[in-house]
């Protein structure tokens, strides 16, 4: 199964994205609202990177409070890792566990066209698993 398989459906406009130049103060308040952990960072329509709860917790201790005065773009994660919609579930779960990230954009040569998170992914191999046993069961009890 493949990443395109997983957004079909999905609104590029459900979204939920910040600009570089937002700041941080405002971008924590939109994780907290929309009650997600990361989220694609644009900059000139393109992934610039993700700013995630990690990027407000490494500068927050670092910073204090101050670090809420600063922008996205200075505190993100970047370059953002990501995929096509053409990558395979399996090989999106091993970069993920690579890389040690949880939110992946997927990019269509330079369009944003999805945001999965492992959740998605996780869901994905469940689902592939259960219709396998089901298909068994089936095959058994015909047999």
């Amino acid at each position: 199964m493949d990443i395109a398989s997983l957004i079909v459906g999905r609104a590029r406009a459900d979204i939920v994205q910040c600009e570089a130049a937002t700041r941080m103060r405002d971008a924590v308040a939109l994780l907290a609202e929309r009650r997600i952990g990361a989220m694609p960072v644009m900059e000139g329509g393109r992934v610039a990177g993700i700013f995630s709860e990690r990027d407000v917790l490494y500068c927050v201790a670092k910073e204090g409070a101050a670090a809420f005065d600063r922008t996205v773009g200075e505190v993100m994660t970047a370059p953002a890792i990501t995929v096509s919609p053409k990558t395979k579930v399996d090989e999106a779960m091993a970069l993920m566990t690579r890389r040690r990230v949880r939110h992946l954009p997927v990019v269509d040569g330079e369009v944003m066209c999805g945001f999965i998170s492992i959740g998605d992914l996780v869901k994905s191999r469940i689902d592939e698993v259960e219709r396998d046993a089901a298909a068994m069961r089936d095959y058994i009890r015909t047999a």
